[in-house]
This record gives C-alpha cells, sequence and structure tokens, in this order.
C-alpha cells in the first residue's frame, strides 16, 4: 500500500547545498526524455527545479516550501509540470503530457505509483 502521507525527515545529508529528489523518464518519447527535479535551501526554504536536456524553463507547483514535500505533494508536482510554450524546446510539452518512469532514492513508493499508472493506461 502506497503511504501518500510520507514526508522524509529531510532531503540533505550534509553533503551540499542541494539534492536529487526524482529522476523522471518519458520512454515513450521519441528521444526517451529526461527530467530530474531537484531541492536547493536557502534561508530555510526548499527551492525546487526541473531540469530536462534542453535547458527548459519547467515552472513547479509549489515553487518552494518550508518542509519536504508528502509524497502526495510531489506526484502533484510533477502531475502539473508545464511550461510556456512560446519557449519550449524539444517538443517538451508533449513529452509532459506522458506518465513517467520515476526513481527516487527519497520516496521509495514514487516509482510504484506511476508503474502502476504506466499499467492502467496499457503503457506497461
Amino acid at each position: 500500500m502506497i503511504n501518500f502521507n510520507y514526508r522524509p525527515e529531510s532531503y540533505f545529508n550534509g553533503t551540499g547545498p542541494n539534492t536529487l529528489i526524482c529522476k523522471l523518464s518519458y520512454p515513450e518519447s521519441q528521444w526517451g526524455e529526461e527530467i530530474s527535479i531537484y531541492a536547493n535551501i536557502l534561508d530555510g526554504e526548499y527551492y525546487f527545479e526541473a531540469v530536462d536536456f534542453y535547458g527548459n524553463e519547467i515552472n513547479l507547483n509549489p515553487e518552494k516550501c518550508n518542509q519536504p514535500l508528502t509524497l502526495q505533494e510531489l506526484i502533484f508536482m510533477i502531475e502539473t509540470m508545464d511550461v510556456d510554450p512560446k519557449s519550449a524546446q524539444g517538443n517538451i510539452e508533449l513529452t509532459l503530457s506522458g506518465i513517467p518512469v520515476a526513481e527516487s532514492m527519497l520516496y521509495n513508493h514514487l516509482e510504484a505509483y506511476f508503474a502502476e499508472k504506466r499499467k492502467t493506461f496499457g503503457m506497461i
């Protein structure tokens, strides 16, 4: 059973000011797109950033918060990512409309959630 209320105690282990929260792969994309979501800390707040190969400005909701996200909040962030169509590169809008294969060292059930969703939509 997936615990949607799971929240890691921290994103950081003392090795640096930012950390990889999750990596998203989109195998149906022509180029096998990947997006990585990072957390950075500044003045006690977590700031989130999504990075792809093309350097698109990917909008995240929330952009920042004062504690680590719950699994449910992270899923919402992933499922609502978007870009400005005027500046989008590499067909990112189509990629974001897909269902990713997710990996995360911090959120153990993230992979299972998206695997089940892909299975439901016949992608597995």
